[in-house]
């Protein structure tokens, strides 16, 4: 049985991720960085909590070896994230950003998936058909925040497009150094959580098809790749 580990996973996009990978046979471990609201959703799900929090190497490890006493991983999905510069009064553009609100994002959006890829990479490495799916954005893609009418260019935050830039650029890195291993971005659209307070455009069903499908891509399958639910991204 597939054994995926999914961060950030008792909410949202993570949590319906993990619900269609359980229906799909995946043994799911629900990460979380608070470990009663992990418990009470893999609960619900029938996966496996394991408390993770991916600002945190003390907790990222110990997650590591939770799962390595279970008998390995094939696929890890970085699904949290934060977007601190979404806020009631509306989006914090370039004129009021500061170092500390994009360092507030960097640290869970990019450092903490670079923190969770490294510590779980050799238990990848062991599987026969190992997968990395990292939650990007359409906003990541320089070609659509650089070209006039596309809602990424409307768009006016600094912070979380940059931090999903940089988990592209992680993505495609990491697929060239490691290329056993299937290594994927994706972009599950605009999405109703509680990540933008609800107000995107689908539901959360939608926006994890892409993560799913993804995470079960085959050996052969593409990699290094940004993909939405109906095409390719542009970088």
């Amino acid at each position: 049985m597939t054994s995926t580990l999914i961060t950030g996973a008792n909410t949202g996009l993570g949590f319906e991720t993990a619900r269609q990978l359980i229906d799909a046979g995946h043994t799911v471990y629900v990460g979380s960085r608070d470990a009663g609201r992990g418990r009470q959703a893999a609960e619900q799900l029938g996966g496996r909590a394991v408390q993770l929090d991916v600002t945190d190497d003390a907790s990222v490890r110990a997650a590591v070896k939770v799962i390595e006493a279970d008998g390995g991983l094939d696929v890890l999905i970085n699904n949290a994230g934060i977007a601190p510069e979404w806020t009631d009064d509306g989006v914090i553009g370039a004129a009021d950003l500061t170092a500390d609100l994009m360092q507030q994002t960097f640290e869970t959006n990019v450092f903490g998936t670079v923190r969770v890829l490294h510590a779980f990479l050799p238990l990848l490495q062991r599987s026969a058909a190992p997968v990395v799916v990292n939650v990007s954005s359409g906003l990541a893609s320089l070609s659509r925040l650089t070209t006039p009418d596309t809602s990424a260019y409307a768009y006016a935050g600094v912070a979380y497009p940059a931090s999903k830039t940089a988990v592209n650029v992680i993505t495609v890195q990491y697929a060239k150094a490691f290329p056993a291993i299937r290594i994927n971005a994706v972009e599950p659209g605009f999405t109703k959580t509680d990540l933008n307070a609800n107000a995107g455009a689908q539901t959360v069903e939608q926006g994890a098809e892409i993560i799913v499908r993804m995470a079960q891509v085959s050996p052969d399958g593409p990699t290094g790749g940004y993909f939405g639910n109906d095409r390719t991204f542009p970088w």
